[in-house]
Parts: C-alpha cells; structure tokens; sequence
C-alpha cells in the first residue's frame, strides 16, 4: 500500500532539467544555487579519524560506539544546552532515512496522519505516504490539536526551505499539544549551528525540542535528529544521528538491527573527530556567513525581498511588489545562469518564492553577485 501510493512520483529536481539546461548555456557557465550539498572541503580532523580507523574488518555496532554516543550527549550538553544520557542516541545513516523511513518504523499506517510544516522539504511527506499514512501539512497547532488519528508531528528549526527558527514558546506549544494528543513529535534540527544572528554564536539562539525550557526535564514521546552534513562538510560520509526519549531510541535501535541500517565503523569515528572539535564548524560557518552576505546584498539591490533565512544554508527570496510565481522567477534567475529550486518543491505554501543555497565557492559566488547586478536597472 505503501509503495503504491509512491507510483509515478516525480523527484522534484528532475523538473528544474530545463531551467539548468539555459543557465548552462551563460558564456561563463552555469552558477548552481538550486540544491545545498556541500562544497568545502571536509576537514583534516575528521578525515584523520576515518583514516586511522580504515581497518574495519569486523560489524560496527548498530547502536554506535561507546565513544560515539558519548560524543553526541558532550555535543547536545555544550551546543545545544540539553541533556541526553548516551544510551538515548543512536547513528543514523544520514538524516534523510531517517525522515523517510520513520512513520513506517513506528508502525503507522492507514487512518494515522503525520503533520508536518506548511513549506517543508518533501521527505516528510514521502514518508508518510510510504507508510500508507495520511500528511496534513500546516504551521497552526490548532488544525491538529487533540485531532483522532494524529501519530506523528515533524518540526523543522531552523527550517528548509525559509530558514525560519522557532522559539522557545512555539516549540513548547508543540509538545503540549502532542502530549494532549498523544503523538511522537520529531524534531529536524540539522541546521542549528548556523544561525545567523548578531555576536558570538549561541546554540540556545537556536533553540532545540529537548530543551528543558521546551519540554521540562520529560523526553517521553520527543526525538531529535541532526545532521554532520552541513556543518561539517560531510554529506558523502552519511553521518546523522537522532536522540531523545529513551525508549523510543530503544525501539528504533532493535529494528534497526534487524534491517542491518548500520553506519559504517570508519564514519563512526569520523563522527566522534566532528562533534568533538567546534573549531571547524565555526570557521566553516563564517565561510557561508560571507556567502551569505554577499548574495544577500546582491539579490536585495536586484530588487529581491529575503523572508526569514534567520539560520541556515538557504535564502527564501521573492521578487518585491506583486507575487510572482516562483517558476517565472527561476526563468528569469536562469537567463542570466542562476539556477534556484522553486518554493513549489516544499509545498503550496511556498510557490512565491525560490530557495537559493549558499553552497557555492566563492568564485561562484562572485559570479553570482555580478550577474544579479544586471538586473539593477533592469
């Protein structure tokens, strides 16, 4: 049933074909602004330890390594101000499976309903569907508070594709109202260490669901997932874990080794090297704060209105004025060899606006800047 509700549905960014095909055609080439896979180099110190630990001739372990699951309770405890025991983390082969995946693994199916944000990424709604489950996609607690049938809340903060954060209140008005409900609220929180806002970084600008001003000191039905993708340049790696109520981790854990969805020792050791050293990520998140800036006063010259982007790899940009559709934006980004993933790709919510990702060099970058100023006193 699952499967069948996937027939015939189209991977979003196969229909930017030909949209890439005339921003390729720009005397000086293409400038790929339409997906957020990383571009910097993953750094030395988590490349040493995938290294040193080539030699993996035996089974990881399904749960992590000792040290693994302490380095992700030190990371929650310093970068997030939360409190998790290391038996309540788990690796995860990537983020992404897990968001697929989840619905199905808590045993979801026909006449359950899994809510996610108004403009999301289509993960979560794709897992729904292969769970043979029902998405309400909606940002307003009241459209499923206390709602029959209601299994599963995502929350994403800071959000793809806007960038948005939630704020303690907002989160805190979730978990009470899934409590009420009786649903698992998930969290995707793999942008939490870029926030942009004034000053020194703070994680709790950021804040996170298992956050005790969020849910109190009861992680009981709360889980969070997180990403090395992003801040650490490591999406090849497949590097993601996910920690919260004890129990559910523990579920997940002994299906988990049935199906054999195991992160490979190496890149458990890679991943204990990244939590452990907070130097790289900041130095990496200057590197996209420049981007940022940059892009960010070019599109405003060029008469583009940024929404939210208060954290995150993306800016969600409209043209000023009237609402435009979002492809008659890509057309015209793509003229000029700009190519950017149209809002429509999260959700109906978002069709008046593009996504443009800040993982870019900064020779593209520049390139980008440039061009966008063509549109000045166009």
């Amino acid at each position: 049933m699952g499967l069948s509700s996937l027939a015939g549905l189209a991977f979003p960014w196969d229909l930017l074909e030909p949209a890439k095909a005339r921003a390729a055609a720009h005397p000086d080439g293409i400038v790929d602004l339409s997906v957020g896979t990383p571009v910097d180099a993953t750094p030395d110190v988590v490349r040493r330890a995938l290294e040193s630990a080539s030699d993996a001739h035996g089974y990881p372990l399904t749960a992590g390594t000792p040290a693994l699951r302490a380095a992700v309770a030190g990371w929650f405890a310093r970068r997030r101000g939360v409190t998790v025991a290391p038996d309540a983390t788990l690796p995860t082969v990537g983020s992404k499976e897990l968001v697929g995946l989840l619905p199905s693994m808590l045993g979801l199916g026909a006449g359950d309903t899994v809510v996610h944000p108004a403009v999301a990424y289509p993960t979560y709604d794709v897992g729904a569907r292969l769970a043979g489950a029902t998405s309400l996609a909606t940002d307003d607690v009241r459209d499923w508070d206390g709602r029959e049938g209601v299994r599963l809340v995502w929350v994403n903060s800071p959000g793809n594709p806007h960038g948005r954060v939630a704020d303690v209140a907002e989160l805190r008005a979730v978990v009470e109202a899934a409590r009420r409900t009786g649903a698992v609220v998930v969290s995707d929180e793999c942008y939490a260490e870029l926030g942009w806002g004034d000053g020194p970084h703070d994680p709790q600008t950021v804040p996170s669901l298992l956050d005790p001003r969020v849910c109190g000191d009861d992680h009981t039905n709360l889980l969070v997932t997180y990403s090395l993708s992003k801040q650490s340049s490591m999406a090849g790696y497949r590097a993601a874990f996910v920690a919260g109520d004890p129990a559910l981790v523990g579920a997940l854990l002994g299906l988990r080794k049935q199906l054999g969805l195991i992160v490979p020792g190496p890149v458990q050791a890679a991943m204990v090297a990244a939590l452990d050293d907070d130097e790289h990520v900041a130095v990496q998140r200057e590197s996209y704060r420049a981007r940022r800036d940059l892009l960010g006063a070019a599109l405003t010259d060029a008469g583009f209105v940024i929404d939210h982007s208060e954290a995150g790899l993306y800016l969600w940009v409209r043209p000023a004025g009237e609402r435009v559709d979002c492809w008659a934006t890509v057309d015209r980004l793509a003229q000029i060899g700009l190519l950017v993933a149209p809002g429509a790709f999260y959700g109906a919510a978002g069709e008046g606006h593009v996504r443009v990702a800040l993982t870019v060099t900064d020779e593209r970058a520049e390139a980008a800047a440039n061009r966008l100023s063509t549109l000045v006193d166009a």
